[in-house]
């Protein structure tokens, strides 16, 4: 399986209203639930008007489109990288799976799943 780097210094945050948030912007995730308004973006795309904010994540996805009927790709990689004590912030879209690591813990992600054989690009 391949994982493809993303080289954006990515932020996790609550915004109040979805008209702080950059929609033309190139890459973000919303998450909208009764009780929040959640963003993950590109640190320079942060809204200035956040709830909350936190720092210092970078991702990766696994490349290419992963079908529905596939079972377990996400779990194996988080359990993998529980194993070495490294958390994630998990993201998913139509195609495929994110995953985001805070940036002290990147590199060391990135080597650990390659020793178990998933590809890197």
């Amino acid at each position: 399986m391949v994982l493809k780097r993303i080289e954006d210094k990515l932020t996790v945050c609550k915004v109040a209203e979805i008209s702080d948030i950059d929609l033309d912007a190139d890459l973000f995730f919303i998450g909208k639930t009764d009780e929040e308004l959640s963003l993950v973006c590109r640190t320079e795309d942060t809204p200035e008007n956040t709830v909350e904010r936190d720092d210092g994540w970078r991702g990766f996805r696994i490349q290419g489109t992963l079908d529905f009927s596939l079972i377990g790709i996400l779990s194996k990689l988080s359990g993998i990288l529980a194993e070495q004590k490294i958390g994630i912030f998990a993201v998913s879209t139509y195609n495929t799976d994110y995953i985001l690591v805070k940036e002290e813990n990147y590199e060391r992600a990135l080597t650990v799943l390659a020793a178990e054989g998933y590809t890197i690009v």
